[in-house]
């Protein structure tokens, strides 16, 4: 039910009663600290009409309490119009939300979205910034989705360039044959494996250069096995038989690493686009610029444009031998995309390194009259630090994506046994609780901070049962869920309300928050932010607890109470379930 509209048009029809003038109405939610359930803002009213607050105020307030049955009292605070709304409007509004199915159905003519997101390098295995983009990627495609949207989940492979050249180089040197079977390791961790070697071998011919009086940055040119990874660059790119079966070979082991970690942390794809068939797209676009007058060359043949009327800079679009930079491939990609989609909005979820980079593309591609640029917006996320110290990976500098998840797994493990929650589980049973709760803990640690803010992630913090945690919501679920069994309440069972029900002050706050959470998703939509979903799931989970520690469920005497209190946090449950759904996260039945 939509409740704000309700009542905004009903205030705005007041104000035209009394002052004859049409007012556009918005509403808040009263802040707790004050008495009412929504609150109006008239501070434009006093000004337009010079008359003070009070006067205003209690015009409206007494207006609405005399014309219209849905009001019980109001008070007024300066500008502000606290309205407090009647139990029978409130139970009204609770049939209507427990009546009413969360998942919605994707109209054919749905607004067609691509989030592109993960976009991993093929040198080296996913660490934790690939955790929180992929997280952010795959949760606000989810909430496109319940938000009415045609999504598209979408995944660039950086499966080329010299920094692939470098493990392949590397493997060669050292490899001896090495596979993921002999060495024991996923594929993407053999990769990774041989790209750290080349970082070694290439200091320390650097170090033996310098040592021979050749200058640092001459040595860093000359290494070399930095010329050799060059050289394959070079081959790769000519097409070379044995290059091109190298790369396959490493790239194909790198890919069935990646899929793994995808399926163990819970995120897909519609779509895979792979550099190696992109890269070129780009230079057809450079041709089409200069021949409008978009672009314009130098005398060593580079090609360049000018941005600074739009407070940027002047940008190499092409190299002067004709070969592509990154930003050339980028705008091939993104034509590619509209073309295979005509999406009307496509979303980029890159770290906010890369912010400069995509004001750049967004603008060459409006300069090229490009009718979906306006379409473009880059999600820029904060990257992630953790405690000193703290779950380093064998490197010493990245933390990878698979230890940290094993070793929340491991984690879940110990606080779950230590607080005694699983000693009826069956081994099966409690592996999998493990695994849902460490992959709850991390998703929502991750994604209840909004993604532009650089953020701490403390793995102790997040697997805590109490507080603002992913853990402390499953459990909420879980704890539902044990109320419903032992009410013999099945899933898609109807619960009738008995007419004149009345609902408590705690009941009604969770009736409030139940209404909202249309309002929640189509917000988090429009600002692509999974915070706003994961901050009200959480609010709603306290809020039951709060009511629980007050209220009985199962043995309430009164039956009308009784079952109203079983309707309430069967959808409590339901609700809890969706939103920790978008954010990608399972809750258990039961702990």
């Amino acid at each position: 039910m939509d409740v704000l509209n309700q009542i905004s048009q009903k205030i705005a029809q007041t104000i035209a009663e009394i002052y004859g003038v049409n007012e556009e109405v918005t509403l808040q939610p009263t802040r707790k600290d004050f008495e009412g359930d929504y609150t109006y803002v008239f501070f434009g009213l006093v000004k337009s009409l010079k008359k003070s607050p009070p006067e205003i105020g209690n015009a409206l307030g007494t207006y609405l309490l005399e014309n219209f049955e849905d009001f019980e009292s109001y008070n007024v605070v300066q500008g502000f119009l606290n309205l407090k709304l009647k139990n029978s409007f409130w139970l009204a509004v609770f049939k209507n939300v427990i009546s009413e199915n969360i998942v919605m159905e994707i109209p054919e003519n749905a607004p067609a979205v691509m989030v592109e997101y993960s976009s991993p390098n093929t040198n080296k295995p996913l660490h934790l910034g690939h955790l929180r983009n992929n997280f952010l990627g795959y949760s606000v495609s989810e909430i496109l989705k319940a938000a009415g949207y045609n999504v598209t989940k979408a995944c660039l492979v950086n499966d080329r360039g010299i920094h692939i050249c470098k493990s392949m180089i590397a493997y060669s040197k050292f490899g001896n044959g090495e596979t993921p079977e002999s060495g024991g390791l996923k594929g993407d961790h053999l990769v990774g494996k041989y790209y750290v070697e080349f970082d070694k071998a290439y200091k320390a011919e650097i170090n033996e250069l310098i040592a021979k009086g050749v200058p640092e940055e001459e040595a860093k040119k000359k290494a070399p096995i930095m010329l050799e990874a060059q050289d394959l660059l070079v081959k790769w790119e000519q097409n070379d038989p044995e290059t091109i079966d190298l790369w396959k070979k490493l790239n194909g082991w790198v890919y069935e690493g990646f899929g793994k970690t995808y399926k163990t942390i819970g995120v897909d794809f519609d779509k895979t686009y792979y550099e190696s068939n992109t890269y070129l797209l780009g230079k057809d676009l450079v041709e089409e610029g200069l021949a409008n007058g978009i672009f314009y060359k130098k005398e060593d043949n580079s090609v360049w444009i000018d941005l600074t009327e739009e407070g940027l800079d002047h940008k190499l679009v092409l190299r002067g031998d004709g070969t592509s930079v990154y930003i050339t491939q980028d705008l091939g990609t993104t034509d590619l995309k509209f073309s295979d989609f005509h999406s009307e909005k496509s979303i980029w979820v890159v770290g906010n390194e890369q912010d400069y980079h995509f004001k750049v593309l967004f603008a060459i591609m409006k300069k090229l009259g490009r009718s979906y640029a306006e379409g473009c917006y880059h999600l820029s996320y904060g990257m992630v630090d953790l405690p000193s110290g703290k779950m380093k990976s064998r490197e010493g500098t990245v933390v990878d994506a698979d230890d940290l998840v094993a070793e929340m797994i491991e984690t879940a493990a110990v606080s779950t046994k230590e607080k005694g929650k699983i000693d009826d589980f069956e081994n099966d049973e409690a592996q999998n609780l493990f695994r849902m709760l460490a992959l709850g803990a991390l998703k929502y640690f991750l994604l209840k901070v909004e993604p532009k803010k650089r953020m701490l992630f403390n793995p102790e913090e997040s697997i805590d049962f109490q507080g603002n945690t992913g853990p402390f919501i499953q459990y909420t679920h879980a704890r539902i869920k044990s109320i419903l069994r032992r009410a013999n309440i099945t899933e898609n069972q109807t619960i009738e309300i008995a007419e004149g029900s009345i609902l408590n002050k705690e009941e009604l706050d969770l009736v409030f928050l139940l209404n909202q959470y249309n309002d929640i998703i189509q917000k988090a939509a429009e600002e692509y932010s999974p915070a706003i979903i994961a901050n009200y799931v959480y609010d709603l989970a306290k809020t039951f607890n709060g009511f629980y520690a007050q209220h009985s469920v199962i043995n309430e005497t009164d039956e009308s109470i009784k079952t109203l209190r079983l309707a309430l946090v069967k959808k409590i449950a339901q609700t809890i379930k969706h939103g920790m759904g978008l954010l990608g996260i399972e809750v258990p039945e039961k702990m």
